[in-house]
């Protein structure tokens, strides 16, 4: 099944966190984190994709980095916290995107290293320009994200099946 225009999922990879004496699941932003995730916010909207669904983990970290990157956007989009984000791996990313809607057509995932960096390279069959080598240069630090660009239905999205367009990472 192919779709009329490509599909864009972005992988999102939550503002660098605290480490206060809390469990992992529970750690907030340091200050670095909510500048960056504003940041990357601004970028998002930049890129002038309108997003129809956010997949964000539930860790205190990833949410409070949506909450900072999302009033950026023009659009809200519909936003579901899901627990299987947090600490997957890249097969169980794709297992978390193989069962979007098809009606929906562009997607924010925001989750966590090292799955949201396997993942984005697993998916890229291809890349444009110097994305890959960029992000493979760069590592995936947090805030960073990558965007591709996928033709076909949620549940046939698969390693290689989609283009890495673009990637940004805050300057350090």
């Amino acid at each position: 099944m192919s779709v009329a225009e490509p599909r864009r999922i972005v992988l999102f990879r939550h503002a660098k966190a605290d480490w206060p004496q809390v469990s992992d699941h529970d750690r907030p932003l340091a200050e670095r984190g909510r500048m960056d995730a504003a940041v990357a916010g601004r970028r998002l909207a930049d890129t002038g994709i309108t997003f129809d669904l956010a997949l964000c983990s539930t860790a205190v970290r990833t949410r409070e980095t949506w909450k900072l990157a999302v009033h950026e956007l023009a659009h809200r989009p519909k936003t579901h916290y899901e627990e299987r984000v947090y600490e997957a791996s890249p097969g169980e990313l794709i297992a978390v995107l193989n069962e979007i809607p098809d009606d929906v057509q562009n997607v924010i995932l925001i989750g966590h290293n090292p799955g949201v960096h396997g993942l984005a390279d697993i998916l890229a069959g291809g890349s444009e320009g110097d994305a890959r080598e960029r992000m493979n240069r760069r590592g995936f630090p947090a805030a960073a994200f990558a965007l591709l660009s996928y033709d076909g239905a949620w549940k046939g999205l698969e390693p290689a099946a989609a283009t890495l367009t673009d990637y940004w990472a805050p300057t350090e």
